[in-house]
């Protein structure tokens, strides 16, 4: 397979074609094999127009009788064909003097179409066809017709006509087989060529069920071999970052003792184990690479206090990068408190301080004064020079892209080395998706929650109860708890039909004038989100009305109940994420989800997983399988290429054997490894997570 063949060396590709297509991805020839169709169409046989049925898509062959040109509300072209068993009416609604003048009577022609009941019988709308020379039989196809992903300047037609010229130069010089023999034998698949000729042009009696899931032998033969060559990329950073020198923090065990003896709690059992997964870890003289996956209140955070004290009191600074202000700023206030008895001072920098303000942490920063720093993507921007940074915290990493976690990383390279690396997700992701997307990340799952949280009890009720709603709300806040109510926008829409944050504070307001209520969004100044925020902590606000700005972060455990508007515009991750905002505390807590009729499937079943559980890695699995894996890991952000072939949810299974063959080949050949990732990324090898 020529790997670098220029498409202008197909026949009819010129510049402007080879632009067009660019918009399907396909640069070279091998990219036009790689494209695999959408469906397949039978054009194998031809069907007797008397025995068409309305709804199937057939081959018809057929002799003009009649072509007009009519006007019933439009301008339409029908041409009524015949062979013999019945007639069939052809419809065009855009065509060309040119094109009329071809169905004259007596032409002979095969059409391809759905077939649909019209007015005077059954008819075909825009069908594709082709006009037949004299004595000439109508042709079929030898096999089952791919129909492609289109843009527009490019015809199915075109598209078959390159992928034929593509697989006649494959079987003339068929790819190398870099699969090893023994697995292809153990999972029963067929070649590289085979699959890709098979794929393209399915025989007649091809199971069209299994292709069209995704689940034929030739189609998984491909998604095991993408699949490895993502695993082998990412498995390549890896070690890449093993190979890297870091300063081995192998002091402090004394400071972290007495810092765990010193909380007002007992730290897990999950927590034990993964803290000792760290300061393993952090022992090492090359960089840490470690997410950390823990449900919503798992615990998290005090994980990442134990490395960065681990870190300080072996003499270098640790850094804590959050996605937002708000979750930024409680960071900032819990290290501030669990930090100030050891004498350990806590820097904070983000983009809304001022000038006075920031320049005296930037100083602290640069001169070592500053132990601990948190903020928010500030921490990465020019101008900012750590000292001796030797770990790096990043939380909610899904909401980072990869250069702006890069970029902080490398304000700790030195002559010293990299700096450790921790990352966290309150997202969770099921196993085998881990696999894939996080191979080169050592992984920890803290999967206990802290003893006396009682699972929140969740509801899903129409928005025509929305009266019950405020009367529950006012019940909750009179008894001395608090309440969240969050909208997905902050003021009324035309174009979405979704509550309003500021409207909904105005209604809840009107109707519960005896009590205290805040307003929190996304467009406010920090400092007025801030005060907000603090007023509500602190108890001063009894209910608090949001956008999911609060999604991450927020920690007060008065609050019992959660009521979210529209909760079937949202993710499950994120409804899961909001819920978990409430049941923080001793008192039982409730989630209500409010939703809009009529709902449609999706919804409804997105509403009953959170009714049926309060597990992260049973919401994530069912997320990954309703909303795929992109919207679930955030990939527009993380830089995972898409999958040209393979299907994480539907692929999922093969991926164990995916990394016991990776691992396999990686200890046999290197070369070979390397033309994997090569074939099927090309120069974009390197990708992942730092």
């Amino acid at each position: 397979m020529a790997q670098n063949t220029s498409l202008t060396s197909l026949k009819g590709v010129g510049p402007a074609l080879a632009k067009t297509l660019e918009k399907l991805n396909l640069h070279r020839v091998d990219d036009l094999l790689f494209l695999l169709p959408l469906r397949y169409e039978d054009r194998t046989q031809l069907v007797k127009i008397g025995a068409l049925e309305a709804g199937a898509r057939c081959l018809v062959s057929g002799e003009v009788l009649l072509a007009e040109t009519v006007f019933r509300g439009r301008r339409n072209l029908l041409v009524r064909v015949t062979d013999g068993s019945g007639q069939l009416t052809l419809r065009f609604f855009h065509f060309s003097r040119q094109q009329q003048a071809q169905f004259h009577v007596g032409t002979n022609l095969t059409c391809f179409g759905e077939v649909r009941r019209g007015a005077s019988g059954f008819e075909m709308i825009h069908p594709e066809y082709r006009i037949m020379r004299d004595g000439q039989d109508a042709e079929t196809s030898d096999s089952l017709t791919a129909i492609y992903p289109a843009t527009e300047g490019v015809q199915q037609r075109r598209l078959r006509s390159l992928t034929d010229q593509a697989l006649q130069q494959m079987l003339a010089a068929p790819p190398e087989e870099l699969l090893p023999s023994a697995i292809t034998r153990k999972l029963g698949m067929p070649s590289l060529a085979e699959a890709i000729n098979y794929l393209h042009r399915p025989p007649p009696d091809a199971d069209t069920q299994r292709l069209l899931a995704g689940t034929h032998p030739c189609q998984q033969r491909l998604a095991f071999e993408e699949l490895l060559a993502h695993y082998l990329s990412l498995r390549n950073l890896r070690v890449l970052a093993a190979a890297e020198d870091a300063i081995a923090l192998t002091d402090g065990n004394e400071d972290v003792s007495g810092f765990v003896k010193e909380l007002p709690f007992h730290l897990t059992g999950a927590q034990d184990r993964v803290v000792n997964d760290i300061l393993a870890d952090l022992a090492e003289p090359h960089p840490m690479m470690r997410l950390i996956q823990g449900d919503v209140g798992s615990g998290k955070t005090v994980v990442a206090a134990i490395a960065c004290v681990k870190a300080v009191a072996c003499g270098v600074q640790a850094a804590i990068m959050a996605p937002t202000e708000i979750l930024a700023e409680q960071h900032w206030r819990s290290f501030s408190d669990w930090f100030r008895p050891l004498g350990i001072e806590v820097a904070w920098l983000s983009g809304s301080q001022r000038a006075a303000a920031r320049r005296e942490s930037l100083e602290a920063i640069a001169n070592g004064g500053a132990k601990l720093v948190v903020g928010t993507h500030a921490l990465f921007q020019e101008g900012v020079n750590f000292h001796k940074l030797g770990l790096v915290v990043i939380d909610e990493q899904h909401r980072f892209g990869v250069h702006q976690r890069m970029a902080l990383r490398d304000k700790g390279v030195s002559a010293d080395g990299h700096p450790h690396q921790l990352v966290m997700t309150a997202t969770p992701i099921p196993r085998t998706l881990a696999m894939a997307a996080y191979a080169d990340l050592d992984t920890s799952v803290i999967d206990e929650l802290p003893p006396g949280r009682q699972p929140v009890s969740t509801v899903a009720v129409p928005e025509a109860r929305r009266d019950e709603v405020v009367a529950r709300v006012r019940s909750a806040c009179e008894s001395g708890q608090q309440a969240y109510w969050v909208c997905p926008l902050i003021e009324e829409s035309e174009v979405l039909d979704y509550q309003a944050a500021e409207a909904s504070y105005q209604m809840l307001s009107a109707s519960l004038p005896d009590l205290r209520i805040g307003l929190v969004h996304g467009r406010m100044r920090p400092a007025e989100k801030e005060r907000g925020m603090k007023a509500f902590k602190d108890g001063l606000i009894q209910l608090l009305v949001a956008t999911t700005v609060i999604e991450v972060g927020v920690d007060v455990p008065n609050a019992s109940l959660m009521i979210i508007e529209n909760a079937e515009r949202m993710g499950l991750s994120q409804l899961h994420q909001l819920r978990g905002r409430v049941g923080r505390g001793a008192a039982q807590s409730h989630c209500v989800l409010l939703y809009k009729s009529p709902l449609g499937r999706i919804a409804k079943e997105r509403l009953a997983v959170l009714r049926d559980t309060n597990d992260g890695f049973v919401v994530a699995q069912r997320d990954l399988e309703l909303r795929g894996p992109g919207e679930l890991l955030g990939t527009r952000q993380t830089g995972l290429p898409d999958y040209r072939i393979a299907n994480l949810v539907r692929d999922a299974e093969l991926m164990p054997q995916v990394q016991i063959t990776a691992e396999s080949i990686r200890k046999e050949s290197e070369s070979r490894a390397a033309a994997i990732v090569r074939r099927w990324l090309g120069d974009a090898s390197r990708y992942g997570k730092v």
